[in-house]
């Protein structure tokens, strides 16, 4: 009789050891994505989520490769030996673009944030951290709304392949509302940008974002017979821009010592031996807010003077064009312009 319950026991106690195994198991978090079982517990979890969105910042490749804000989609500059397809027209329509759907891939992960950030217990912890996905959130919506117009309004973290993808098109009035509502948020939470890491975006930062998105739909609206509307975001776009100038700051980066050569060094400056004043990257307090590379954490990922110069990016004549003369005058006016029936003589005195 004992021997048949030391059995029944250590029967039991095995079905009770694999239960348990089984449910903790169960209960493990994915190694290959974030679990909210165990994050957004945190500022640090906020802050870490952010960190992503500063990788959506246009950048070198998006200047020297084909992209919506590159100079090739333009009428100024092309491939060498190759025609230009946007500035001649012939360019194709695609059945998809990747533009639209990485934006609304973007704006997800700013909704993620934000839907988090709802039931955290210290705001003002983590405030820093919504201002940030107010202002990526921005920053992809105005991206849309340069391409596109009319696209969704989403506020909430859905797929991309979601039906309520599928609905229709907000008026790009409504679009541009919530870029501006979410900027102006955004600096009211970010801290002024002299308190910040280097890279981060700033409460300067925002304004100026809300300067140049209120400036571009104003003037599209204002000439396109919306006088009301464009006056109402030319104001915004002034006054943002004023509360940039008050902090003073910011300034252009021209030093005496330097003269003409200032804007030569500017892109350059790192330590006392790349310019002959002897200044340091600190000198320059021009940008507001800027992509910051790393050798090592966050290099450039593509070779410059090689995509530019070695590739030969060619120029238009409408380029060439809108260079001033010496005399600081455009061309139609300048007196020391030397006309264009030579290739060479364009670019004398200019």
């Amino acid at each position: 009789m004992k021997t048949k319950m030391k059995k029944y026991t250590i029967k039991s106690i095995l079905i009770l050891a694999i239960g348990c195994m089984l449910h903790s198991c169960l209960d493990l978090d994915p190694k290959d994505q974030i679990a909210d079982g165990n994050y957004w517990q945190t500022a640090t979890d906020f802050k870490l989520f952010s960190n992503q969105f500063y990788g959506w910042t246009r950048d070198f490749k998006n200047s020297v490769y084909d992209a919506p804000h590159s100079d090739k989609r333009s009428d100024l500059i092309m491939d060498k030996g190759s025609k230009n397809v946007f500035a001649n027209g012939t360019n194709s329509i695609p059945a998809s673009d990747g533009n639209y759907t990485d934006a609304y891939n973007r704006i997800r992960r700013t909704n993620i944030l934000l839907q988090k950030a709802e039931s955290f217990a210290n705001q003002s912890d983590i405030a820093q951290y919504i201002g940030e996905a107010k202002f990526f959130r921005a920053y992809c919506y105005f991206d849309l709304l340069q391409l596109f117009g009319n696209v969704i309004v989403v506020t909430t973290p859905i797929d991309v392949t979601a039906p309520e993808m599928q609905a229709a098109r907000n008026d790009r009035s409504e679009v541009a509302d919530l870029i501006i509502q979410d900027l102006k948020d955004a600096a009211e939470l970010l801290p002024v940008t002299s308190t910040v890491e280097k890279g981060r975006v700033g409460r300067e930062g925002a304004w100026a974002m809300l300067s140049r998105v209120a400036l571009y739909e104003g003037t599209w609206q204002k000439f396109r017979g919306n006088t009301a509307r464009g006056k109402d975001l030319l104001d915004i776009a002034a006054n943002a821009a004023k509360e940039v100038i008050n902090t003073k700051n910011f300034s252009l980066f021209a030093p005496a010592i330097l003269g003409d050569s200032a804007q030569k060094y500017m892109f350059i400056l790192e330590d006392t031996k790349c310019n002959p004043a002897g200044l340091q990257k600190s000198a320059n307090t021009e940008y507001i807010f800027s992509r910051r590379h790393d050798e090592a954490l966050a290099p450039i990922g593509v070779n410059i003077t090689k995509e530019c110069l070695a590739n030969a990016q060619m120029i238009s004549h409408k380029f060439a064009a809108m260079y001033l003369c010496q005399d600081g005058l455009p061309i139609e006016k300048s007196e020391v312009y030397k006309g264009d029936l030579k290739i060479l003589d364009e670019y004398l005195n200019r």
